[in-house]
Order: structure tokens, then C-alpha cells, then sequence
């Protein structure tokens, strides 16, 4: 019986070829993009999953609470690490230290420093102890944990091994240098970790190393000095909850920085669990972190656009129940039960919904290479496993009892009588009601991906085009180094650069203007020892920089030449922030940081953005220090842009022939901050075009349908005189109304939802009328021309054909 219900199925989607095929790929494109976007949540909710401790391991971080507010660090203080493996003995407890933008050089076999290998590691460089083996897993290949133990120890994983040495079965025992001052033996391989991993594992340093190198890279065993780049990690027994932790770091906290005063310092327990996700601390060791709220966006609107295919198959299913009304009628007379309908139904729904599936998987596997341009997965993410096969599963099922329930239930209720009768009509049913709902639900869901897809367009518009206060076209950054032998080619670089043609100016910093640095300390000013309540955000520079990058004083000039701080700039915001009024005020004043020199500040330079326009401007202070002023930024004039660039790559690799030239455009970089985005915004972009082009599958299923279901009463007003654009009319206002009726719905929503995001910008635009305007003129022109094209074939077929039909 089985079998001959879906024979039955096949021969009636065979049958309306036409209604199937609109079905089908309203289906596939809906489910092909559910799919993807599952494969993009579930590789963002896999990271670090795999870590055995993954439940009962945290992060301690540090958070400072003062006057202004609190700020979050990702790190701690150095002596933490061994404190609180005395405070916690119940503890797994292990330190890292963080490298960023090393020199590896693996040297040659022949001697010959002129065929060393060269590369530059911006993350997975790290110092660690032999405990972090105890709470994170990884696959060692040679060696074991206890090597690093040692002075001067590295490990590396398999896929730098064979960078740097050809084959890493040979590594061991090989040396490396980094940065030019440490030389390290390879003492391990560990494979690859897997790409959904918050701990890139490429060069591993044994964290002895960094102790005995507290110059070259910043080791301090101080308290009062918190960074980012050092980090511990803490594995707890299971019993153990994170409220006990916290209670218990406030304790720790409260007795080693005394937290008197008005700035209190304290750990907290951060899981693992929530490390992806805490936006707060940013990419402090692996590539990326994603907010939670993007991850339930998209699947959002994967639940939006599956929704949107399955009301296409139930108002076209409901449409198509009339027309075998005399087939259920008879099925009935016969002895059919109202189950045994329903069963054939449902099973014409599940062949469409299986054939949809398949298809779906082919177009998924099609689109998979190009899904890292509008999300941050790996080039080889996969799109077979056991959670895409729950899901299908899942999806299927759902798909089809969500479109086949209802028609399925229509059409096992017909009457016999009326059915054989031929007086079943979509009003007897009441399937016009719904099927007007839906359409408005449908073009709710269009709309509000519409209004969603403006609104992000515009604000990565604005973000690309505001003002930053500087100017960031055509500067070339090449990052350097602090070495002691670097810093004496220095001045003599600055000067070669400065004569090569098409160079306008050059500086040395620690950074651009617009970065992700946060370094900041606390500070006083003006000889007076009172906390001023906050602290301040530093730019390291010479006094060229204000030049290269534009920079516009409100009132003084720059510092003089100096290798340290003497005297010192401000920006706008601070001098608010310490109640001065005029910019004038503040020439003449001083300033020191922590405790130490006073240094005269000489000018105060307008606003600029210091980091990206998520966050306000913070309060700045640029100052001379040598020492940290190891980028060289370069100002070009554009129409000399690509030569003058080469040139000064050429120049820093002669006189830097110990390193690699790893320099970028300044505003290429700055587009980086806000990658994930323009990613959304592209994400927005693709699914709003698919739920047009759902909803045009569907208005022109039901638009020929009503063209079929009327095609005497058109024949009739042809032969009475009514003109095209009448007939047109006929069928297009209906679905004008619940468009319109559609937008009123997805006004409100639309701004909620849209509102929220812009709060992630401490910059953004205004949601203006136009916007919602926008979105209601795409919809209805989309709706014309869809309904328009069947409208007008049906309306230029001879009414004499027309009133014969039956």
C-alpha cells in the first residue's frame, strides 16, 4: 500500500510540473542556505570543545574598576602564574606568554646567512610551561612535555617543521632563532592543532626563556603591570563551580593589590566555554572571536528563510487542492479513509521535500569553497559529518510536516458530495485567509532582510568613509624591531626614505593613530599626586608623526627631538577629561605616568579615532621613546603609490637584511577591524536576495493559479471591454495590500532588530525614513514584476479560447 501511495505521489508531482518545480526550488535554495550557515554556527560553537578540561578550565583575566568606569584585560600580572598555584593547590594552573609578529629564522645547512629561511609569525608564537600539557591536550610526534623545562627549548608543530627544515621527521635537534636573539633547539613536534582551536600551537618556547630575556621581551615580575599577551589558565575539579572561583580570586585579588582608593583591581574566573565568544578581550591569541549575538542572527535568519520556502509550499499546495477535489471525492466514495489521504499527501510532500534535500546538498557542496568570504572558516571546512546529518534530518522532517501538515488536513477533509460536484472552491476551503497571511508573512521576512541589508550597507559605508581625524591614505607601515643594533640604523633609514621620490614624509611610532593597542597606566598630572580617576591610552612617536599622519593641533605644536619623555602631546579628550577648557590652557602643563618623569606637554591635537569606530576616543597621551618606536610609517604621494612603496620595501631590506619586510598599507589595515562586519553585511546581503527570489517563486505559483482559476472571468471582462492594464490590476492589488500590510509589520521590526546592532558602534548613523521607504518600493516592484508577467499573459489570450475552457 506503501509503495502504491508514492506511486500515486510521483505520478501527481509529474503531473503539475510546473508547481513542483517552483516548490522544489524554493526548497532547495532555502535548505542549501540553512545548511551552510549551520556548517558556519556549528564550526564557531566546535572551538575548543575538544579540549578534555573544556567544562572545568578558565581564563583568569583582569578587571580594573575606577572613577571613569571599568576595562577588561585578557591577561594578569607575571608573578601571578606562581601565586596561584600556591593559592590554588587543588588546581591545575599553567602560564603563557604570547610573542606577536616574530622573526623565525630557520639558518642554513651551509652556514651561509644568506640562505637562512625567513618568516614572520604574527600569532602562535609562544613562551609556555610543561603544565600546560596537563590541561590542554595535543599529539606529540617527538618528544614530550618535560623538554620545555629548559632555557632555550622550542617545539614546533608538524607544519612549520616542514616550513622551516623540508620534513619534520628531521627537525629535531635542529636550531632555530627568533627575533635574532634567542637561539633554540627544537626539542619536540606535536601535529597540527585542528583549526577550531583558540590556541594556535606553532612555536613553543619554554617560558624559563622569557624569564631570562625580561628585556627584549618585557618580562616583569611586577604586580602592578597587567598585560593581554600573558595569560593563565586554571583547571578545576569538576565539583568546583566557577561562583567558588570567583569568590575566591576576589580574596587573592584583595590581597595582593590592596584595591584602596578609587582604582580596585581584581581576577575573575573567565570559562573556556565563553572565551570564542567574550568580544570584551578581542583576538588575544587565535585569529578571531565571534559574538554570540552574530551566530544567533544568522541562525535567525537561516529559520527565516526555511519558513519563507515552506509557506511557498503551503500556499501553492492549498491553491493545487482544489483542483483535486473530484480525485479526493472519488477516493473517498470508494472507501478511503480521511488517515489514508493524509498519508498520500504527506507523501507527495516528502518526495519534494527529499528530491529538494538532495538537491540542496549538491548546491551546499557547490557554494562551500566560497563561505570563508562571508564568514572566518578554513578554506578546507567540510560539509559531511554526523552534526550536517542530525541536521538534514532534522530539517527534513521539520520541512515536511511544516508544509505537509495543513494541505494534507485540506484536502482529507473535503466532502465527497461537494467534491464530485465540482464545487469545491478556495473560499469553501478558507484557504484564502491563510494564504493571504502567509504571503504577508512571507514579505515580512523579505522586507525585514531588505530594511536589515540597507541599514548595514550604509554603516560600513560610513565606517569606510569617516572622518578619523587623520589622514590614512597612502601611508606605508613596515613594523620593525627594538634590538639594540635595529635602533642605531634608525635615523640614518629615516633619511634614506626621505629622499626617495614620491615620499612626502616619514616617522617612527609604536603604532598608527587607528590601531588595536590599548596600552594604558595610570598617571598624574600636573605635579599634584591625586589620582585623576582614570587612566590614559599612549602613542609612542617621534615628532614627525603628527606630520605624517596629519594630525591637527588645537593649540601648541609638537615635541622636540628626544629618545625619551620630556615633553609630551595630549589629545582633545583627555584635556576634557581633566577639566581643562581651552586647548590653550593646557600648554605649559605636566604630565607624568606611574611614577615617573614629569614631562611638559607642548601641544594638544585635535580628536582622532584611536581605535576602531566601535569605541569612542579614548584619552591619549604621545610621547618620544625610542626604545618602542620600531615602525617606520611612510607618507607617499598617490600617483607615485605602487614605485615609491617598492623602493622603500627595497631600502628596508637592505638595511634590515637580518629581518623580513612585512609592511601593509595603513588603510587596508584598518579595514581588518571591521571584517566580521562587512561579512554580515554580505550575509545580509545574499539572504535577502534569496528571500526575493523565494518570494517571487511563490507569488508567480499563486498568480497562475489564479490566472488558471479565473480564465473565464478574464474572458468574460475582455469581451466587456476591459483592458490590459485592467486585468493586470485585477491580479496585482490583492497582493499590493498585503504588501503594504507586510511593511507595516516589518517597520517596527526592522528598526529593533537593526537598532541593536548599530549599538555595537559607538559611531553610527541615524535609521532614517528613506531606509523603510527603500525597502517597501523594492517589494512592490518585485511584486509588479513577478505578478505583472503572468497578469499580462493571461490577459492577452483570446477570450474566445477563454470562455471555452473548462
Amino acid at each position: 500500500m506503501i509503495k502504491n501511495y508514492f506511486k500515486i505521489a510521483w505520478r501527481n508531482i509529474i503531473r503539475h510540473k510546473g508547481y513542483s518545480a517552483i516548490n522544489i526550488a524554493g526548497l532547495t535554495v532555502g535548505i542549501a542556505a540553512c545548511l551552510l550557515i549551520f556548517v558556519i554556527v556549528q564550526y564557531e560553537l566546535s572551538f575548543d570543545t575538544f579540549q578534555p578540561g573544556y567544562k572545568n578550565t578558565y581564563r583568569v583575566t583582569t578587571q580594573t574598576t575606577r572613577e571613569a568606569g571599568t576595562s577588561y584585560t585578557a591577561g594578569i600580572s607575571a608573578p601571578a602564574t606562581e601565586a596561584l598555584r600556591l593559592y590554588f593547590p587543588q588546581a591545575k594552573v599553567t602560564g603563557m606568554e604570547s610573542s606577536y609578529g616574530s622573526l623565525v629564522t630557520a639558518p642554513a645547512a651551509t652556514g651561509n646567512p644568506a640562505n637562512d629561511k625567513k618568516f614572520i609569525e604574527n600569532t602562535g608564537v609562544l613562551f609556555i610551561e610543561p603544565q600546560y600539557f596537563n590541561i590542554f591536550t595535543a599529539t606529540w610526534l617527538s618528544g614530550r612535555p618535560s623538554v620545555l623545562k629548559d632555557p632555550n627549548m622550542v617545539v614546533i608543530d608538524k607544519s612549520s617543521a616542514i616550513k622551516y627544515f623540508g620534513d619534520w621527521k628531521n627537525a629535531i635537534g635542529k636550531t632555530l632563532k627568533m627575533d635574532n636573539v634567542l637561539t633554540l633547539k627544537v626539542a619536540g613536534i606535536i601535529n597540527d592543532v585542528p583549526a577550531n582551536s583558540d590556541f594556535p600551537l606553532k612555536v613553543l618556547i619554554s617560558y624559563v626563556t622569557w624569564k631570562q630575556h625580561p628585556k627584549e621581551y618585557m618580562y616583569r615580575n611586577n604586580w602592578n603591570m597587567t598585560s593581554s599577551s600573558h595569560q593563565v589558565y586554571l583547571d578545576f575539579p569538576a565539583n568546583v563551580s566557577v561562583a567558588t572561583i570567583d569568590r575566591q580570586l576576589i580574596g587573592f585579588s584583595n590581597k595582593q593589590f590592596g584595591n584602596k582608593g578609587h582604582g580596585k583591581k581584581y581576577l575573575v574566573a573567565q570559562p573556556l566555554s565563553e572565551l570564542h565568544f567574550d568580544t570584551r578581550f578581542g583576538d588575544t591569541l587565535g585569529d578571531h572571536v565571534t559574538s554570540m549575538a552574530t551566530l544567533k542572527t544568522l541562525s535567525f535568519i537561516a529559520v527565516l528563510i526555511i519558513v519563507m520556502a515552506s509557506i511557498n509550499f503551503i500556499n501553492l499546495s492549498t491553491a493545487q487542492s482544489v483542483g483535486r477535489s473530484k480525485e479526493v471525492g472519488i477516493r473517498k466514495v470508494l472507501g478511503s479513509s480521511r488517515g489514508q489521504l493524509i498519508i498520500q499527501v504527506i507523501g507527495e510532500t516528502t518526495i519534494i521535500v527529499l528530491l529538494a534535500t538532495v538537491l540542496a546538498v549538491a548546491g551546499a557542496e557547490i557554494a562551500l569553497p566560497y563561505l570563508k568570504n562571508i564568514a572566518s572558516v578554513p578554506d578546507d571546512i567540510g560539509l559531511f559529518n554526523a552534526g550536517t546529518a542530525l541536521f538534514l534530518a532534522a530539517v527534513t522532517l521539520s520541512v515536511v510536516v511544516l508544509s505537509g501538515i495543513y494541505p494534507a488536513l485540506v484536502v482529507s477533509g473535503f466532502k465527497p458530495v461537494l467534491a464530485l460536484k465540482n464545487k469545491i472552491n478556495a473560499a469553501s476551503i478558507g484557504g484564502i485567509p491563510l494564504r493571504r497571511t502567509l504571503v504577508v508573512a512571507q514579505f515580512f521576512i523579505s522586507q525585514l532582510l531588505i530594511i536589515g541589508t540597507v541599514i548595514a550597507i550604509r554603516q560600513m559605508n560610513f565606517v569606510k568613509d569617516a572622518d578619523l581625524g587623520f589622514d590614512k591614505t597612502a601611508v606605508l607601515i613596515a613594523p620593525g624591531y627594538n634590538d639594540s643594533i635595529s635602533l642605531r640604523k634608525m635615523a640614518s633609514f629615516k633619511q634614506q626614505v626621505l629622499q626617495l621620490p614620491g615620499v612626502q614624509s616619514a616617522s617612527f611610532s609604536s603604532d598608527a593613530p587607528s590601531s588595536d593597542n590599548n596600552s594604558s597606566t595610570n598617571f598624574n598630572f600636573d605635579h599634584s599626586k591625586k589620582d585623576p580617576g582614570f587612566d590614559v591610552f599612549l602613542k609612542i612617536a617621534d615628532e614627525d608623526y603628527f606630520k605624517t599622519f596629519g594630525l591637527h593641533f588645537a593649540a601648541g605644536k609638537p615635541y622636540e627631538p628626544a629618545d625619551t619623555m620630556r615633553q609630551a602631546v595630549i589629545n582633545q579628550t583627555l584635556m576634557q577629561k581633566l577639566g581643562i577648557k581651552r586647548p590653550e590652557d593646557a600648554i605649559g602643563k605636566t604630565i607624568s605616568l606611574g611614577n615617573g618623569v614629569w614631562a611638559s606637554i607642548t601641544g594638544v591635537v585635535e580628536d582622532f579615532k584611536t581605535n576602531s569606530l566601535r569605541e569612542t576616543v579614548k584619552p591619549t597621551l604621545i610621547y618620544p621613546q625610542k626604545l618602542f618606536e620600531s615602525n617606520i610609517n611612510v607618507k607617499i604621494q598617490t600617483q607615485s603609490l605602487s614605485s615609491t612603496a617598492g623602493a622603500v620595501q627595497k631600502l628596508w631590506e637592505n638595511t634590515f637584511p637580518e629581518y623580513a619586510y612585512t609592511g601593509f598599507f595603513l588603510d587596508d589595515n584598518i579595514a581588518k577591524f571591521y571584517k566580521q562586519e562587512n561579512q554580515l553585511a554580505l550575509v545580509y546581503k545574499i539572504f535577502a536576495c534569496i528571500a526575493i527570489f523565494i518570494s517571487c517563486l511563490g507569488l508567480y505559483g499563486l498568480v497562475s493559479f489564479m490566472a488558471v482559476q479565473r480564465t473565464k472571468e478574464v474572458g468574460i471582462r475582455k469581451v466587456l471591454g476591459a483592458s490590459i492594464s485592467s486585468i493586470v490590476l485585477l491580479f496585482s492589488k490583492e497582493f499590493m495590500v498585503l504588501i503594504a500590510i507586510s511593511f507595516i509589520i516589518a517597520v517596527p521590526a526592522g528598526w529593533y532588530f537593526m537598532n541593536a546592532w548599530l549599538q555595537n558602534f559607538a559611531y553610527r548613523i541615524n535609521i532614517t525614513p528613506w531606509i523603510f521607504v527603500v525597502a517597501i518600493v523594492v517589494s512592490v516592484i518585485i511584486a509588479w514584476l513577478t505578478v505583472g508577467y503572468k497578469a499580462i499573459r493571461a490577459a492577452l489570450v483570446n477570450p474566445v479560447r477563454s470562455l471555452k475552457s473548462e
